[in-house]
């Protein structure tokens, strides 16, 4: 059978149109993954670097009561107003998402390494735990439902984990720990004369991991924490508690 002119015609016309289509797709994609990283890295400088004051730099700073979330959460609504300002609609959404993620890590960092200038009591735990759902309301209500709440609260997920860790009794984080950690480093039980395993650091904080649950106590200003610091792990007591 002879292939007429039209039929080839056709299939030229029917190959440039899935030429186009897959041109299209490629930029499209690549597009995509250029606002995606542009928007991480924009997100992560105005969190960690030009909000540095106001959040990790003086949040909860020796005095949880007196340095509370307040300054950081205006200092940021001003900067989402004017970053909506200067962004497409289309934009917008995922810009506020990374941002939002960049928020949520810092608080971690500043609960789980905060450094020595900052130790939190259990009855720190409402104060904490009020704070961050002023940081998670402020990511619902910025613009007209461009972060959905149900997208809040999954990435609030790790967050109130460990704000729900600190709310525990030293004894109870003492216990979880011990028992994770023995598990994690396949010891199973700890017995007479063997010592806990000291945990590595993941990266991957959240409230089952034994660094996580660690941290957690050495930020603790109570008695207990300080003496199960010292006696498993040889660390110095921190402040008066």
């Amino acid at each position: 059978m002879a292939i007429s002119d039209d039929l080839v015609g056709d299939l030229a016309d029917g190959f440039e149109h899935l030429f186009k289509e897959y041109v299209t797709f490629v930029t499209s994609c690549a597009i995509q993954a250029a606002v995606q990283h542009v928007s991480e890295v924009a997100s992560y400088r105005l969190i960690f670097f030009d909000s540095h004051s106001v959040f990790y730099g003086s949040l909860y700073v020796r005095d949880v009561e007196n340095t509370r979330i307040r300054p950081a959460l205006k200092a940021l609504k001003q900067n989402l107003t004017l970053l909506c300002a200067i962004l497409t609609d289309k934009a917008q959404p995922l810009a506020l998402k990374e941002v939002m993620k960049a928020s949520f890590e810092s608080y971690l960092t500043v609960l789980l390494a905060g450094g020595s200038k900052r130790i939190f009591s259990r009855a720190d735990h409402e104060i904490i735990e009020e704070d961050f759902e002023s940081l998670k309301r402020l990511f619902c209500t910025c613009g007209e439902g461009l972060i959905v709440e149900d997208v809040v609260d999954t990435e609030a997920e790790t967050v109130e984990g460990v704000i729900a860790l600190m709310g525990q009794s030293t004894e109870q984080l003492v216990e979880d720990f011990s028992i994770v950690a023995c598990e994690s480093s396949g010891m199973g039980i700890v017995g007479s004369g063997q010592k806990l395993p000291l945990p590595p650091t993941t990266g991957r904080w959240n409230r089952s991991d034994p660094n996580t649950i660690l941290r957690v106590v050495c930020h603790r200003n109570d008695k207990a924490a300080n003496q199960f610091l010292k006696k498993t792990f040889q660390l110095a007591k921190r402040r008066p508690y």
